[in-house]
Formats: structure tokens, sequence, C-alpha cells
């Protein structure tokens, strides 16, 4: 099976209206490759205004995500956002799981599975993060850490058609650090196995894994070529003009 190449780029808090009207203005213009799935994550303000201007731009294959939702429909949560309001909105694509929110704002394993499972249940599409840091790298734990964040989701959704992975080993977000192509298809074909045993040899091969951490529109074509690595979580590259290099990557 043939597996669409993906790139998502996660402006993190960055951003004004400004910058990000010519961000989008400038993905409008460019010449992206149309087999490759581009989806952009603005700061939560602006997710609306981002939606419009790319639909002002026409590219079917370019849409918008949020960067995070939370696992309730409404309520007293002060500061949130649901799955529910994000598809009233119009709003095809999240992030669940990012280590920066596991890190810094303490979503644990069982958070991230409920707001995957409330995203899914609205029809939103799910780019799920897992990852491990440099010292559970240097324990040998890399997969155990991984299977264990993959299982978490697993244990409450079967269909994951409108999941796709993010293997984002967290030593390399932000760091200048990137895992080398080698170690980037190891960790992705671990996932894959781990699909095959858990879920099923279908729901492997159909999956999406894409890397993050570091990727420049340097180092994106060599992991591109890695067969387990169906494309990228970009963050920083992603505000940059060399975004567009990356969305590329896997040109023919």
């Amino acid at each position: 099976m043939s597996r669409r190449f993906f790139v998502g780029g996660n402006f993190k808090m960055n951003g004004s209206c400004e910058t990000l009207k010519d961000i989008i203005e400038n993905l409008n213009k460019a010449d992206l490759d149309p087999q490759t799935e581009v989806v952009v994550a603005p700061p939560t303000l602006y997710i609306v205004s981002v939606r419009d201007h790319i639909k002002s731009g026409g590219k079917p294959n370019l849409a918008v995500a949020a960067q995070n939702a939370y696992s309730v429909a409404s309520g007293a949560f002060t500061g949130e956002i649901s799955a529910q309001q994000l598809s009233d909105c119009e709003v095809p694509w999240v992030i669940i799981g990012h280590s920066e929110r596991r890190t810094l704002f303490g979503d644990t394993d069982e958070l991230i599975a409920k707001k995957v499972e409330a995203c899914l249940s609205y029809k939103l599409k799910v780019i799920f993060c897992v990852g491990e840091t440099l010292e559970q790298r240097e324990a040998g734990q890399t997969l155990a850490v991984v299977e264990k964040q993959l299982a978490a989701v697993g244990d409450k959704v079967k269909d994951w058609s409108d999941i796709v992975v993010a293997y984002e080993p967290v030593w390399a977000i932000g760091t200048g650090k990137v895992a080398t192509a080698e170690q980037a298809q190891e960790v992705h074909k671990g996932i894959r196995e781990w699909l095959a045993k858990n879920l099923s040899s279908q729901t492997a091969e159909a999956t999406r894994i894409i890397y993050g951490g570091s990727v420049t529109g340097k180092n994106s074509k060599e992991l591109s070529k890695k067969p387990d690595v169906d494309g990228f979580l970009v963050g920083g590259a992603s505000l940059k003009p060399e975004f567009v290099d990356i969305v590329n990557a896997n040109r023919a």
C-alpha cells in the first residue's frame, strides 16, 4: 500500500495576525507537491483566520490544525477548547500528545488517550505524538516508552484510519539535534511492528508515521527516503520559507 506523504507545521505559540497571514500567503502561492498532504497548526486565537486564508488559496492538499483539544465536549474548563468546538469551526486536524503538552502541562498517557478518543468521536483527524527523553534513549528504553504511549491510545481506539503517528524524540525538539535517518527508521519500524501486533497488519501498513525533531530543508530529503518515514511534523522551520522545501522533500 502506498501511504500519502504528510507534512505538518506546528507554529506553537508564535506568530501574529500579520506574520501568519504572510506565511499562509506564501504557502498559497508556493509550488507545493500536490501528492503531499499539508497541515499547519497556528495558536488557537488564529485558527479561524488561518482556516479562511487557506480556503481563499484553493489548495486542496493544505488544511489547518489545532495544537491541542480537551477530552470533554463542554463545561467549566477555563482556557480549554474542545473537539466539538473545533468540529463546529470546521478545523479538520488536531495535534494531541505533543511532548511540550506532556512535560510542561502534565498531560498523561491516560489523558492523551481520552483526548484522542474525543477528537475521533467528532470526526477530527489526529496527529498523535510519541517520543522518548534523552535519558530514556541513553538507558535503551526508547521502544518501551513509545510502545507504552501507543498502548494507552490502543486500549481505547481500535480504528486508527484517522490517526497519523508522529515520532518526536524529546531530545531533538528545538535543540538543533536531530535523530539520524537510521535512528528515525529504527523507531518508525518498531512503531509499525507494534501496530501490526496489537491492532492489525492492515492498520500497520496504512498508518502514516511521521518524524519530528529539528527537521529542516537540509535534512528532510535524507529522512524522507527511509521506508517507514511517511512525512514530518515541523516546528520552528514551519515559520520559515524553507517549510516549502520540507513539504517537497518527497517529490519525485
